[in-house]
């Protein structure tokens, strides 16, 4: 099943987050790379990568960040993976999350994933392009 990582610079709106989509899709692995050391706000390269490895199986993982850095840093924690099932998808935080859990918990696969997310938040009027 295709795991879920939330980048966030809080770790308390990730696990916000992360609480919402449980309750959607129980069964999804689902990470939370929030906050820095001692509670401080901002993002964690080794906290991504720790996620990210927690939860990206066989069938891949996508992830999904709240702004700026978090997509930045998730960005180099693809360059440094080199996984061609790791997606960093740039759709709404809480939206996209709940939706990618939904599928993922249906037994779709990281591409269906993805492709169903962005064109959800296009047809919403959204810009997004899926970094891989």
């Amino acid at each position: 099943m295709v795991g879920i990582v939330i980048v966030s610079h809080s770790q308390a709106l990730a696990e916000g987050v992360r609480e919402l989509a449980e309750m959607m899709a129980r069964e999804v692995k689902i990470a939370c790379a929030g906050g820095l050391e001692e509670g401080l706000s901002g993002v964690s390269y080794e906290r991504v990568m720790n996620a990210v490895e927690e939860v990206c199986g066989r069938d891949g993982a996508v992830i999904f960040g709240d702004m700026g850095s978090a997509m930045l840093t998730s960005e180099l924690v693809l360059e440094e993976m080199k996984d061609d099932r790791l997606f960093l998808v740039n759709a709404p935080l809480v939206e996209g999350v709940v939706r990618a859990a939904v599928l993922a918990s249906g037994g779709a696969d990281v591409d269906t994933i993805v492709k169903r997310v962005e064109a959800e938040w296009k047809r919403q009027g959204g810009d997004c392009h899926s970094i891989s």
